[in-house]
């Protein structure tokens, strides 16, 4: 929901327009989205074709035409971590604007949306932020929106007088206006437990120990797993790299299934990743170091 409500706004904030560029290896609820905005505006959705979205990618299928450009900061599959502000910076500098997904990056990589004017950004809970299953998502808008920020999804809650009960929709000043019903009050508290934690730790302590686990990871893999067939898909490169790590191998479904049932929780990404993932505030180094320790042994 938090995703349409911000293309919907992107788009209309760019009158004229009728494109929306995504890349073909986007999480599928941000390209199903982009379609179906598109549809509905009468837009054409332009794809980037590239597994690790850079700025020359974007620039290649950007133009006077672009209304917006939609990306993950973090590759779900690889956790390559976008430029966000050098591509938002080209975005912008030909007229569109730029709606950003964290979910794969809040809670473990900074995210400077104000430093880097980004338009829009949406993202979830219950990943790297701990606030477990049904968590609700969260959207931003740059304060410079707020006034001409749109939703198509009104509600009483973002209404200007939420108990006026008033007979048609007037909205509520600032971001407010980005509401629609009831909170999910519940879920909530698990959001504020885990950004409570997150707080405490510091995010940049919280990036340092992601940064060592996937290394980590990496460099076992290399000594463990690559002699199994196993390649290692994420960037090797720290800085490039977000908070998990994907393992690539040519049986990775049915491994994958094993794994599990023996214990160890993973991801199968589509056609021949496994995902292994690392919330800092709640994975240690050694409980790593078993986890591959049982892939070698299982994949073996």
């Amino acid at each position: 929901m938090c995703l349409y409500k911000v293309l919907r706004a992107a788009v209309a904030l760019r009158p004229g327009r009728d494109e929306i560029v995504i890349d073909t290896g986007n999480f599928p609820t941000d390209r199903f989205l982009a379609e179906s905005v598109a549809a509905e505006r009468g837009h054409t959705v332009r794809w980037i074709d590239a597994d690790d979205v850079r700025a020359e990618d974007v620039a290649a299928v950007t133009g006077p035409r672009t209304a917006a450009v939609v990306l993950s900061h973090v590759d779900y599959r690889s956790a390559a971590i976008a430029d966000l502000a050098g591509i938002t910076r080209l975005v912008h500098d030909r007229g569109g604007l730029v709606v950003w997904d964290l979910c794969h990056s809040v809670g473990s990589v900074p995210v400077a949306l104000d430093a880097a004017d980004a338009d829009f950004a949406v993202g979830c809970t219950y990943k790297f932020l701990n606030a477990g299953p049904g968590a609700p998502a969260f959207l931003y808008v740059n304060a410079r929106h707020h006034e001409a920020f749109g939703q198509p999804i009104t509600g009483w809650m973002g209404a200007a007088d939420t108990f006026g009960m008033a007979e048609h929709y007037v909205p509520a000043p600032g971001i407010r206006r980005a509401l629609s019903g009831t909170p999910p009050v519940l879920g909530m508290v698990g959001v504020q437990e885990g950004v409570a934690l997150l707080a405490e730790a510091g995010i940049e302590r919280v990036r340092a120990k992601a940064v060592a686990l996937g290394r980590w990871v990496i460099d076992l893999a290399d000594e463990w797993l690559v002699p199994l067939g196993f390649t290692v898909a994420s960037p090797r490169d720290d800085a490039r790299r977000g908070g998990h790590v994907t393992l690539r191998h040519p049986d990775a479904e049915r491994l994958s299934r094993v794994l599990i049932e023996n214990g160890v929780l993973i991801d199968f990404r589509r056609p021949d990743g496994i995902r292994v993932g690392l919330s800092p505030l709640t994975t240690g180094f050694a409980e790593v170091r078993a986890a591959m320790a049982r892939i070698r042994e299982l994949a073996a």
